[in-house]
């Protein structure tokens, strides 16, 4: 196997979301499995260097605040799903981090309840879109249209339901980067 079989994604930044009560297992998959294809990955989280617990008690701590990244240093954004999703989607900063992206047709990787902050940050409309049941309704009233599948993806945007669908999710994610 020569090194870009291996190391597809060498030379990519990606950038993930992380703050109070993230889904444990859909911050920490793609980051290692991303690291593992050659990327290097930025935990952004409200406050720089700050301990952020997962939902199961995974703690993560945040190389950078939102105010400290932008979109045009990274190739691809991460956003894991838990309780997090529903405070950080008030956050302006978020949301326009998730705007720079669309504009750019970056990928925006969502899953489980990830799927909200690009609700608020208005970018599903006309996107077909997966995620937790339990916001199928919110992607459809954001304009998406919902699909019941391990993942989706509908040009830069890629969607996955639960932490089941992870080996899906970071396939998905390292096809549209390579």
């Amino acid at each position: 196997m020569n090194r870009n079989e291996s190391m597809p994604l060498s030379g990519k930044r990606v950038l993930l979301f992380t703050g109070e009560i993230y889904e444990d297992l859909e911050l920490w998959y793609p980051k290692l499995r991303l690291e593992e294809a050659g990327a290097t990955t930025v935990v952004a989280g409200p406050q720089a260097n700050t301990l952020y617990n997962g939902k199961h008690g995974y703690p993560c701590i945040s190389d950078k605040a939102f105010e400290e990244v932008s979109e045009t240093d990274f190739d691809a954004l991460v956003v894991p799903g838990g309780f997090m999703p529903d405070k950080l989607r008030r956050d302006p900063l978020v949301l326009a981090l998730v705007r720079n992206f669309d504009t750019a047709l970056k990928p925006i990787a969502a899953i489980c309840h990830g799927g909200w902050i690009p609700i608020s940050a208005g970018v599903y409309r006309g996107v077909r879109v997966t995620g937790s049941p339990g916001i199928k309704d919110d992607l459809v009233n954001a304009g998406a249209s919902y699909e019941d599948a391990a993942v989706v993806v509908d040009g830069h945007h890629i969607s996955s339901r639960r932490p089941d669908d992870l080996p899906d999710f970071c396939r998905a994610i390292i096809k549209r980067m390579s």
